[in-house]
């Protein structure tokens, strides 16, 4: 019997062995997200996706910018954006080294606060105000619309 084919499918079978220990015992990212509102208790949204109501936490896969929506009743509607900026590990070749050999858990935690401002609903006056304002506009428009309609038909 010979040595070599018999100590091959031994070290093929450690060699599978030390890899699965490798995958399986190997670090991860954890990535959480926490957004705080001012007043809590608002509807948020991340990417036109309701996420629940402040204070929220949530795990996420991607960094990048992220469009927001915040709700609560009694207080204007909040719509923004912000970016969320990758740490080092997260970037070639290390984000291979820590999402995979890195042997512990990596907790990426960050924390958004928004301020929500009171909802004051307009006055009568500006009301009006603005109506007229828009009345001049779209009658403005309309005599300009004209006069090149006229003047194509010259």
């Amino acid at each position: 019997m010979d040595i070599k084919k018999t100590l091959r499918p031994i070290g093929l079978i450690f060699l599978f062995a030390a890899l699965s220990s490798v995958l399986l015992f190997s670090g991860c990212v954890e990535r959480k997200l926490t957004i705080n509102t001012e007043p809590q208790g608002a509807i948020v949204a991340l990417n036109d996706e309701e996420i629940g109501i402040s204070p929220v936490t949530i795990e996420f896969n991607w960094y990048g910018d992220y469009n927001i929506r915040i709700e609560k009743q009694g207080y204007e509607t909040l719509n923004t954006h912000r970016e969320l900026k990758g740490p080092v590990h997260d970037h070639f070749p290390f984000d291979f080294m820590f999402e995979v050999l890195w042997p512990g858990r990596i907790i990426d935690e960050y924390e958004w606060s928004f301020r929500l401002t009171a909802y004051e609903p307009a006055s009568r006056d500006e009301l009006l105000r603005a109506s007229e304002v828009m009345k001049e506009k779209a009658l403005a428009e309309i005599a300009q619309a004209q006069r090149e309609i006229e003047k194509e038909a010259k």
